[in-house]
């Protein structure tokens, strides 16, 4: 048996998970011309960058891929007011903390590589992941997702 969702949400929730699947499509994006290292992605990037890329641990790849998928199939589920998407949002998270934050920032060598602006891009998909989490909660909380 299935509950509906009481409440109806405001144009700012549409607004706002629309705007979380286009983010995390291009996340998704991001993921897939990496791991068919296309020549878009390969254009992006000095030769020492790639290698850094090619060179990641296939936790950190799965990771990223747990990230942006998530993201993607949270987004799905605000825009189809279920609940299941607080699971999948926090699993996305996980998936940032561990790619984002652990590898990226602490592992990767990108602060080397890169300088102080390689924290700006982890941090902002941190931000974005937990407002995106809490925004679910407060989603579910309105009666807006069943």
């Amino acid at each position: 048996m299935t509950t509906e969702a009481t409440n109806k949400p405001t144009i700012w929730f549409w607004i706002i998970s629309v705007i979380a699947l286009v983010w995390n499509s291009l996340g998704a994006y991001m993921y897939l011309i990496q791991a068919y290292n296309t020549e878009s992605f390969q254009a992006m990037y000095t030769p020492e960058q790639l290698e850094m890329v090619n060179n990641a641990p296939s936790w950190a790849t799965a990771a990223f891929a747990v990230a942006v998928f998530g993201g993607v199939l949270g987004s799905i589920g605000l825009l189809l007011r279920k609940k299941w998407a607080k699971s999948i949002f926090l699993l996305s998270l996980l998936g940032i903390i561990a790619h984002q934050i652990i590898y990226n920032l602490f592992m990767s060598g990108a602060m080397e590589e890169y300088g102080s602006s390689a924290m700006i891009f982890p941090i902002l998909t941190f931000i974005i992941g937990g407002l995106l989490l809490l925004f679910t909660n407060k989603s579910i909380a309105k009666h807006w997702l069943s």
